[in-house]
């Protein structure tokens, strides 16, 4: 009995051994459990952390290489702007001109000397004529490919930003000149032109304001029109056509005002310019030491050298700009040039036709040698793969020659009003309508790709300053004269220099050394040009080939205060 307790009581104290062992190893297990949840845990925390930090290292990263993308973008365009905007050296775009003009007056020499032949030796005309004509295939290749180079050299960008800013610059200095803050305290020039009318028309007056207006700019005084009856608008005044020179300075002179008459001196207030009348001879009714110095034809000493490197004609293109600040057409006159518009439809491309005769009996041209000139044009645009319908924009005086182009001239759209013509004789052409015809015209005109006329006309010369002024950064190029070459009629003087040296063939012709200079008289259409040699005092012929264009530089204001922003710019 007591051993059978005994083993009872073992038994049962085993059991509870084994049951706390048990016990123990379940406490046990799940102690690992835990402590292996909590490791599982915080190990997931910590990736899930480092997926998180990952996550925004990586946007951060991404970011970075966005920014750093972006400036590398700006870095490389500033760099390709910064290659663009240093543009062509001036020695580049002088000779790449050169060539173009030479080659020009290679032809008028070829052209003249074939037609001489054909009228000396009998019978050879037509063999001359077709070798002109194959030797003209050749020139407007070549003229073609001289072209091309202004296109392909990677310059093109650099010169129409040029453009835009130069032409900017000088606009808004003419702003600032014209509307100074308080007038009674501005300096001040009054301009008058002592006129009969017969002797100088529209045009004449309007580049006569041109010249007050380069002198005003270049000794910082706002312009003012004195006597302007004599002017000659329409009876409404300048401003019934274009806007005011000055929207601050409309009052007349204050008597309390100091006037002198030019060139006055620095402190004087106001100073008084009396304008000369020019004459078909060049000369005027007042000495030329009594004009003032700033010939239209002379540039600004401070934009000089960017002008000379961006245009053909750097004069033109300065003159350019005065002509376009003064003739800024009110809202009615662009309502009306619209309606011009859209009743003729008229479109671009086009050549502009300007044919003056009723003042030039004797010196008049036919209609066939305007239209010979524009036959080439279309040739050119031809050998550049532009099959252009053929269109002329006709201005003139004549309304009979509208008749005639229709008759001869079939395969031409003509745009133009023989109404306009009507106006523009001698006789009618200060009538208020003749003023507003002219002005159409000259509207029309401007807006060519390229001009035919007469050079001796200031119709003529107005829309190819306006042109060159205000819709190509270089239209210097795209016209022909049927008789001058371009001038200015208040210009003092145009310069040739000799480049290369000459020795005469007959009496007609002058000796010249390197860096001889010439007063030019003319262009002679044969290769040669007419002009007095200063060092001998001699007029007499010379190779135009041998020369070139000299461009005189004064010192003009500066305007220094005057800013350019980028806004500005936009083209």
């Amino acid at each position: 009995m007591k051993t059978s307790q005994f083993w009872l009581k073992c038994c049962i104290i085993f059991i509870l051994m084994c049951t706390c062992i048990l016990l123990m190893t379940i406490n046990l297990k799940q102690q690992q459990v835990e402590i292996s949840k909590k490791n599982v845990n915080e190990k997931l925390s910590k990736v899930l952390l480092e997926l998180d930090f990952l996550q925004k290292n990586n946007a951060e990263l991404n970011h970075r290489i966005l920014i750093l993308t972006q400036r590398l973008r700006i870095v490389k365009n500033s760099y390709s702007n910064k290659i663009k905007l240093e543009g062509p050296t001036k020695e580049y775009e002088l000779l790449r001109r050169r060539i173009y003009f030479n080659t020009k007056e290679f032809w008028y020499y070829v052209s003249y000397e074939l037609r001489l032949l054909a009228k000396t030796v009998e019978g050879i005309k037509p063999f001359t004529i077709r070798m002109k004509k194959n030797i003209n295939e050749h020139y407007l290749s070549l003229l073609n490919d001289i072209t091309k180079l202004a296109t392909v050299d990677d310059h093109t960008r650099w010169r129409r930003k040029e453009y835009i800013y130069l032409r900017t610059l000088v606009q808004k200095r003419l702003r600032f000149l014209q509307n100074p803050e308080d007038c009674s305290k501005a300096k001040k020039l009054f301009c008058n032109l002592i006129s009969d009318r017969r002797s100088c028309g529209y045009g004449c007056r309007l580049h006569h304001i041109v010249n007050c207006l380069v002198v005003a700019y270049a000794t910082n005084r706002t312009l003012f029109l004195d006597n302007l009856h004599n002017w000659g608008f329409t009876s409404g005044g300048f401003s019934s056509l274009f806007f005011p020179l000055s929207n601050t300075c409309t009052s007349s002179l204050d008597k309390n005002e100091t006037v002198l008459p030019w060139p006055g001196n620095e402190s004087v207030q106001v100073v008084n310019l009396t304008l000369p009348i020019a004459v078909p001879d060049g000369s005027s009714r007042m000495r030329r030491p009594l004009l003032p110095p700033f010939d239209p034809l002379v540039l600004p000493e401070d934009l000089s050298h960017r002008i000379q490197v961006l245009h053909g004609e750097p004069s033109v293109w300065w003159i350019g700009q005065f002509v376009n600040y003064i003739i800024r057409p009110q809202l009615s006159t662009i309502d009306m040039f619209q309606g011009y518009e859209d009743n003729m439809a008229f479109q671009v491309p086009t050549v502009g036709v300007h044919i003056r005769r009723t003042d030039k009996i004797g010196l008049s041209h036919k209609l066939e040698e305007y239209m010979y000139y524009v036959e080439q044009y279309y040739k050119q645009q031809q050998m550049n793969g532009k099959d252009l319908f053929k269109t002329i924009y006709l201005a003139t005086d004549d309304p009979t020659l509208f008749k005639e182009a229709y008759k001869k001239y079939p395969d031409y759209h003509i745009f133009g009003d023989p109404e306009l013509s009507k106006t523009g004789s001698v006789a009618t052409r200060e009538l208020d309508k003749s003023i507003v015809n002219i002005n159409i015209d000259l509207f029309f005109l401007s807006r060519c790709d390229y001009l035919v006329c007469t050079f001796s006309s200031h119709v003529c010369r107005l829309a190819y300053e306006i042109i060159n002024g205000i819709k190509y950064a270089d239209a210097s190029t795209q016209f022909t004269s049927l008789d001058d070459m371009y001038h200015f009629s208040d210009q003092i003087r145009r310069l040739h220099v000799a480049i290369l040296p000459h020795k005469s063939n007959r009496p007609q012709e002058m000796d010249l050394q390197v860096d001889d200079e010439i007063e030019v008289i003319g262009n002679e259409w044969n290769g040669y040009s007419k002009g007095t040699h200063l060092r001998t005092n001699k007029t007499l012929l010379y190779p135009t080939f041998k020369v070139i264009q000299k461009t005189e530089v004064m010192y003009f204001a500066s305007y220094p205060d005057i800013k350019i922003s980028s806004e500005e710019l936009e083209d």
